[in-house]
């Protein structure tokens, strides 16, 4: 941290460097910010799940004959979540896990697109999707944006 003083009298260096510790404080307070809300989004979203087999089985049919699958998919992305948690304490020393979290969100948004263009899915499950994509773009921002940070 550069020492405070009279502005006026701070050189064009300092004023250079107080720039550039605000931009990355900026920086890293995005991703921060990304990654926290990604994690307690998906774990509100995911958290439910758990007690809903039935239900789901219903309303999207035809019900699910295999539950080590449904309970699966949803352990791995809980998972997920405390990953994006963890990413958003520290993001500069967890940057590289920043690439399999962005994978991680384009591997269902993507699909969930191309199966709703081919009538396979609902619309509901194509905002869920897009959400996903939308988290994935934030991401690959909040990687982009630390990698001259990043040491």
């Amino acid at each position: 941290m550069l020492p405070s003083g009279n502005s006026s009298f701070d050189s064009p260096l300092v004023h250079i460097l107080r720039h550039n510790e605000s931009r990355k404080e900026e920086t890293v307070n995005f991703a921060r910010r990304v990654f926290l809300i990604a994690g307690i989004y998906g774990l509100i979203v995911l958290l439910p799940m758990y007690l809903l087999e039935e239900k789901t089985g219903r309303d999207f049919p035809p019900p699910i004959t295999h539950p080590e699958y449904y309970y699966g998919f949803i352990g791995v992305a809980v998972a997920w979540q405390i990953v994006f948690l963890i990413l958003s304490r520290d993001p500069l020393r967890y940057r590289p896990m920043m690439i399999p979290a962005i994978l991680e969100k384009a591997v269902f948004g993507i699909p969930a697109v191309v199966l709703f263009l081919q009538h396979r899915i609902s619309t509901l499950t194509l905002a869920a999707g897009l959400v996903d994509l939308l988290l994935g773009v934030l991401f690959i921002l909040a990687y982009l944006n630390t990698a001259d940070l990043a040491e």
